[in-house]
């Protein structure tokens, strides 16, 4: 015998236990003994670890689902609501749209934009600016000079969110503080 725990245990029961503890590990060899029984029955000894995986793996499976599920749930909402409210728009557009709303990942952010946030906001100031007639004209050349056509190519890179919000502010359908919460909202700030 070199099973370390096997010597322990008997080493307590012959040298080391009372009555009172002889009954205890009695009862715990009977038990141990119907327990295996029932387990041969049942096709072996149970695997917690196996168990465990199974039962992650169900339930990993079932909230993918249920998310995937409410996504497209949103997606038929947002959909609707751009059609009852913007029924001009087309199909693409309302797919850009959806996907700027509520995209793939899960960041938290509304918009996924390949800029920087910092970045992004910088170009959105420097457009408001632009467009409101504020921007001093040195600071446009420079801009100029160094992009080219600098407005549009700015206007390319915004997603849709933030081009429809900086056309509400720029067209006053929206307050500062709107288009301020809005902007925050969609880039997640």
């Amino acid at each position: 015998m070199t099973d370390p725990e096997l010597l322990q245990s008997l080493d307590y029961i012959l040298n080391r236990s009372n009555e009172s503890a002889i009954d205890v590990l009695a009862e715990a060899v009977v038990r141990r003994r119907r327990n295996l029984s029932v387990f041969n029955v049942m096709g072996g000894m149970p695997d917690p670890q196996g168990m465990a995986k199974q039962i992650t793996e169900r339930v990993n499976a079932g909230i993918e689902g249920g998310i995937e599920n409410m996504r497209q749930s949103i997606r038929k909402m947002i959909v609707n609501i751009i059609r009852e409210n913007a029924p001009q728009l087309s199909d693409k557009q309302i797919d850009e749209l959806c996907e700027a709303w509520l995209p793939e990942t899960g960041s938290g952010k509304i918009v996924q934009s390949r800029v920087p946030d910092d970045m992004l906001l910088s170009m959105i100031e420097q457009f408001i600016s632009f467009s409101h007639g504020t921007m001093h004209e040195s600071v446009d050349q420079n801009l100029r000079e160094e992009i080219g056509a600098w407005p549009q190519r700015y206007w390319d890179v915004f997603p849709p969110v933030v081009q429809q919000i900086i056309s509400d502010y720029l067209k006053e359908k929206i307050s500062k503080a709107d288009f301020s919460s809005r902007l925050k909202l969609a880039l997640g700030l």
